[in-house]
This record gives structure tokens, sequence and C-alpha cells, in this order.
């Protein structure tokens, strides 16, 4: 067993940081985030740290600044004699950048995992990452958690007779199978086929299911410009859905994706806070779920040595 737990928050997840604290009665630890006149970054932990066992918390959404801040902290608390350091990421940014697909591009994925473990990280605990195979870019142990749950519990005043999951692209069908089963054994499940013409930018060509008078949830792991969202909902109405609901992990909602949400066919957008969002981004249809309680018992698992595989292993597919 660890010593005493020491919770500090980044910059990015202050709101959800408190959360969690709350969740598991722990409280937020003192530091302090201050710029040079040139708006250069400098972090201090304001508390004595040596021989705990330190939690960062701290998405990677934009901007970059996010980044630099995390490592700012894990080198902090390395050099501060933490017996270990777990950088809790409850959005892992740069996650689409997993593999070089095109010549001439980094692996950017690999390369913000390989900034992670040199800057101090003992572990990670991370929350529905793009692509899964990241895991395996970092030389320290990974806890990947799924928001799958929090969904499950809103979703289960659905009459799921007539429900159907929708992935709204083929990278989603993994995800949606087993949300789907964690629903109800008997809820099937459509495919959105979509062609990429450019970064953020897709078109949906067919549907591969049956979504004829039926209720449509839309299930995927992050929301950016909303166009594959948007683009799916009206090819899933054109094929006679009912009522189109989406569930997403991450609200990124950038630029116009929040208008172009308020026009669409979509009845409700459901999101969790891994994210922060601006008053701006809260759009009547959305919907806020905290993840802060599964992050918290995450956490407590962690530091008491014991399996966090229970938290999970039932949503993969």
């Amino acid at each position: 067993m660890k010593r005493d737990i020491k919770l500090f928050a980044g910059s990015a997840s202050q709101d959800l940081t408190k959360k969690i604290s709350s969740a598991i009665s722990v409280p937020v630890s003192k530091s302090t985030i201050t710029r040079f006149a040139d708006g250069e970054l400098k972090v201090k932990l304001e508390e004595n740290i040596r021989g705990r066992d330190v939690f960062i918390v701290q998405s990677t959404h934009s901007p970059a600044e996010n980044i630099l801040e995390l490592l700012l902290f894990l080198d902090a608390a390395k050099r501060a004699s933490a017996d270990r350091v777990t950088a809790v990421i409850p959005y892992f940014g740069y996650a689409r950048q997993d593999r070089k697909d095109e010549p001439r591009v980094p692996i950017s994925a690999k390369l913000l995992a390989d900034l992670i473990a040199r800057s101090g990280a003992s572990r990670v605990l991370t929350m529905d990452l793009h692509a899964e195979q990241i895991q395996g870019y970092f030389d320290i142990p990974v806890d990947h958690l799924y928001a799958a749950p929090v969904f499950i519990d809103y979703y289960q005043k659905f009459n799921t007779a007539s429900l159907i999951v929708v992935a709204p692209d083929t990278g989603s069908v993994k995800r949606a199978r087993a949300f789907a089963r964690r629903l109800g054994k008997h809820i099937p499940i459509a495919i959105v086929d979509k062609r990429r013409t450019g970064p953020n930018k897709s078109v949906a060509v067919n549907i591969i299911g049956d979504v004829e008078n039926r209720i449509a949830l839309i299930y995927d792991d992050m929301l950016d410009t909303g166009g594959t969202l948007v683009d799916a909902a009206d090819s899933i109405r054109k094929k006679g859905a009912k009522e189109i609901y989406t569930g997403v992990v991450h609200p990124l909602l950038s630029g116009e994706a929040p208008d172009k949400l308020m026009k669409s066919c979509i009845k409700e957008l459901v999101v969790t806070d891994t994210i922060p969002l601006s008053p701006a981004k809260k759009i009547r249809k959305l919907k806020i779920l905290s993840v802060a309680s599964l992050l918290g018992k995450a956490i407590m698992r962690i530091h008491r040595a014991e399996s966090i595989s229970s938290l999970f292993k039932e949503v993969q597919a």
C-alpha cells in the first residue's frame, strides 16, 4: 500500500478534479500555475509529496499548452520525490494520429506517449482512447477505462424494444456492438458507411442495417466538428428512423459544431465531462454526465493495488 494520496488538478480539468475529490473524499492538493511576461508556463506543487502516491488530472485537448502543463506537473512531481506518479488523462489528445497513413507525417500519439513517460509518469489512467492500440505505445502501465457504464445507467430509461445502436463509421463498430450488448442482448446495431475526404471531412454513403421505425442511438468516442455525427443522423433519418439520439464520450465541439447540432435532426446529445465546455457550447440539446465517480473508483483501486478490470471488462467487445 502506498502512502497518502495527493490529487492535483491541471488547468484543463479543474472542475472534474473537484468532482473526483468529492467522490473519493480526498482533497485537491495545492498547486500554482503562473506565467512569465512572455507567456512561459511555471508550475509549482505547493505541498510536500515525498513518498506520496500522486495523481495528476489533466485532459490534453486544445490548446497544446494543456499537454505542456501536464508534462511540467509530471516533472515537478518526479523531482519532488513522489513515490509514484499517475497521469490521469480523461481525454487523451492526438489519439487520432496513431499511425503513419501517408508519407512524411509523425505518429503523434506515440510521441505524446513517450513524452508523458519521460516526464515522470509511472502509469497512465485514461478513458475511451480513440484507438485502443495506443496503450501499446506506452512503456509504462496504462489503465484504460470506458465511459459506457455511465451512459448505460442513463439510457436504461429507453424502451429498448425499438432501439438500435448505430456506429457512425466502421471504426466505431466494436464500441457500438459492446455498448448494444450492455444495453440489452436483443438490441441490434447498424453501421454508417462513410468516406473520408480530408481532415474533419467525410460523407455518409450507405447504412448497413435496418433503422426503419426504430429509435436510433448513435454512440461514439468523440465529437469534433460534428460533421460525421450530423451526416450520420441525416442518413438514418432518410432511412426511416423515428427518433435519433446521440451519446459521445469526449465533446470537443470545435468551430460551428454547436450550431450544426442545434439545426440537425438529433433530438438529444449526451456527453461526459472529460472536457470542460464553455457556456457557448452548452446548447439546449446537450446533456452532460459526469465520469468523476468512475475515475475516482479507478484512482482508489490503483492506490490500493487492486484490480480495476471490473470497472470496464464487460464493455470490451
